[in-house]
């Protein structure tokens, strides 16, 4: 019995310290919502030019998982989780000479770095959660991750946005109406110096956490010993020489690079599809909240009918049929009505990252690590996605734009939740 509680208390203080993880990976990540609209009018840049937020943070993925995977391997977990938060730490400070000189790039590079340490946290937290207990049931672990991650997404961009979007309309008024250069410079200026005292305490605490996580307790794991989703030994990695020879993570590694792609639109690029709807700023800072919002109640099903009542890819196939009709409800519809369209496409959003992870490293035993390492590379579809709507917004328009940019992801994510997904 005693046995049985010690268990219990250690699976449980390994899900908190994850939970942790992911609480921080929603708090930065999301930010990104409220750093597009800032930027565009701190920096004076055009639409596509602001997504260029959303292509440096995500594109760090593409590069940096692989070597993740290896940096974890001298490291183990736990070193390698600790090394992942002080990375980020670095990518705030970086912040402070970017507001300082108001310069766009250097704001890249800061957000390319917390991208850099995400990918270390990521290609490391996804497969722990993944195989600390049963396979068949980690779509409902992601998914209170997923819960951890989504209510710091909902409080990020209502914390950032109130400090550096107050009073956004009027700000905005003032600068476009500034016929005196110097003046104009010292407003835009005012307006940059405000993101310094939130990431300077962001890098602190991120630090904190650091030293936290290297003192901890948490234990690693042997990702050899892979599970099927029967719960049994498998021995699709003993028959296998090379991680290229999983077609099922293969197509995984696409579901998610579509998926994220998929997700950043709906969280981030929310709020420029409601400035080109004609909502103020003063307005459009919220709307990442309302699509986090909807995907908090996606992961509260998914953790009440996963997989007592549904499996996990019969869920994915549902939410991926939701993602269609939302899709095109929002190119049919216009004013609150679309907007609303969009914010629930946060619900069809909620469990595709917890099941496709799983379904996608499923038998891969002694590749999980580096499995792992080309699932977080997918991530880079959060860089693309909308690189891609802000170059059709300029040629077709901003409804058929997110039209042709969502629509196909959502049709692919289907496939692989009816036959991508088997392993062979």
């Amino acid at each position: 019995m005693q046995n049985s509680s010690t268990r219990t208390a250690g699976y449980l203080y390994q899900i908190s310290i994850i939970g942790l993880l992911f609480f921080i990976f929603g708090f930065v990540t999301w930010l990104n919502g409220t750093l597009i609209p800032f930027l565009k009018l701190a920096c004076e840049l055009d639409t596509l030019q602001a997504l260029f937020v959303t292509f440096a943070f995500y594109i760090s993925y593409f590069f940096l998982a692989i070597p993740s995977s290896q940096i974890l391997k001298r490291t183990g977990f736990k070193n390698g989780m600790a090394l992942g938060l002080l990375v980020m730490a670095l990518g705030c400070l970086i912040f402070i000479p970017a507001a300082n000189m108001r310069a766009f790039p250097l704001f890249l590079t800061g957000l390319f770095v917390q991208g850099m340490g995400l990918s270390l946290l990521q290609t490391a937290s996804n497969p722990y959660i993944s195989i600390i207990g049963p396979i068949e049931s980690a779509a409902q672990r992601i998914s209170i991750m997923g819960i951890c991650n989504k209510v710091a997404g909902i409080l990020s961009p209502l914390i950032l946005s109130s400090i550096v979007l107050k009073n956004a309309s009027v700000i905005e008024a003032q600068i476009n109406e500034a016929t005196d250069g110097v003046a104009r410079a010292g407003l835009l200026n005012e307006l940059a110096g405000r993101v310094v005292m939130p990431y300077i305490v962001m890098a602190i605490v991120l630090g904190l956490l650091a030293a936290m996580i290297r003192r901890s307790a948490l234990p690693e794991i042997d990702t050899a010993a892979g599970t099927s989703s029967e719960g049994t030994v498998s021995n699709l990695a003993a028959s296998r020489t090379s991680v290229w020879q999983f077609p099922h993570l293969m197509l995984g590694a696409l579901a998610i690079f579509l998926y994220v792609g998929a997700e950043v639109m709906a969280g981030d690029v929310i709020g420029v599809y409601g400035k080109s709807l004609g909502f103020s700023l003063d307005q459009t800072k919220y709307f990442t909240s309302f699509t986090l919002g909807a995907m908090l109640v996606g992961y509260v099903l998914s953790i009440i009918l996963i997989p007592k009542y549904v499996s996990q890819q019969n869920f994915l196939k549902y939410s991926a049929m939701l993602g269609v009709v939302f899709t095109v409800l929002t190119y049919l519809t216009t004013g609150p009505t679309a907007v609303t369209c969009i914010a629930l496409l946060g619900l069809a959003n909620a469990v595709m990252w917890p099941a496709i992870w799983p379904l996608a490293i499923n038998g891969l035993g002694r590749f999980t690590q580096i499995g792992s390492a080309l699932l977080v590379m997918g991530i880079a579809g959060g860089a693309l996605i909308p690189q891609l709507y802000g170059v059709l917004e300029k040629s077709v328009g901003y409804q058929s734009a997110f039209l042709f940019s969502m629509l196909p992801c959502y049709l692919y994510i289907l496939y692989y939740a009816i036959w991508g997904y088997k392993p062979r």
